[in-house]
């Protein structure tokens, strides 16, 4: 994939890719964070897939960019250091208060249950949830110790390729976890989640869905996220 006419036509095939990536990647992200400044490291991404790329393994071309692409831009995100400390924290406060009710209630609080267990007015719990939007659903502290060196890229590769979001989790325990999870949480977080991870609607489109703005949907997955991570904290605290 040297010849440069070549080149320059993939990335313009895959340019959209590119812009799908960064789109799933900035939900989760603060505001002031520049997604051009992202697809334009994602377009450098998908050069170095084009260079790397070798037609001889047993992997799609497009599932071996998908990876470069996405670890491009979460690299150049980890030297941005875009999630200051401050809003980690209150990350944390508001995942261990869903929690901390969820134990209490055996059931999963409301909105008004959280703020008032917060000590905090209903509006400034939702300027908590539109600062915590940098939430992810796992990352490599909930993983077992030695989950990345038992799987190994090909493997992380062979799973993406099946376009399955929580393929990635292959220990039947921390799935068998997760999909409880998932079934436990209220139905519009749950329509959110399959909207956006499933049928892979923007904000926007689940927003003129569901009747409600963007800015509200985004409350919702982050609140289904942090409830997630709550039951994914309680497995590894479980197993280690």
């Amino acid at each position: 994939m040297a010849d440069k006419k070549k080149r320059d036509k993939l990335i313009m095939k895959y340019a959209p890719l590119v812009r799908n990536i960064v789109g799933k990647i900035a939900i989760r992200l603060p505001n002031h964070v520049n997604t051009d400044d992202l697809i334009n490291t994602g377009i450098m991404g998908l050069m170095s897939a084009l260079e790397r790329f070798d037609e001889t393994r047993n992997v799609r071309f497009e599932t071996y960019a998908r990876f470069r692409i996405r670890g491009a831009i979460l690299d150049e995100l980890r030297s941005m250091d875009v999630v200051p400390r401050s809003v980690r924290s209150k990350e944390t406060r508001l995942e261990e208060a869903f929690e901390a009710l969820l134990q209490e209630f055996g059931r999963h609080p409301t909105d008004e249950e959280v703020s008032e267990h917060l000590g905090i007015s209903l509006e400034e719990y939702y300027k908590l949830l539109d600062e915590a939007r940098g939430v992810c659903i796992l990352s490599s502290d909930d993983l077992p110790p030695d989950y990345c060196e038992r799987y190994g890229r090909d493997d992380v590769l062979e799973k993406i390729d099946r376009n399955d979001p929580f393929s990635l989790l292959v220990l039947s325990e921390l799935k068998e976890t997760l999909k409880n999870a998932i079934d436990s949480l209220p139905e519009k977080e749950k329509m959110v989640l399959s909207l956006y991870y499933y049928e892979e609607l923007t904000l926007k489109e689940i927003g003129l869905t569901l009747d409600l703005t963007e800015s509200r949907i985004c409350q919702i997955h982050s609140k289904a996220i942090l409830r997630l991570r709550g039951s994914l904290r309680k497995f590894r605290h479980d197993i280690t």
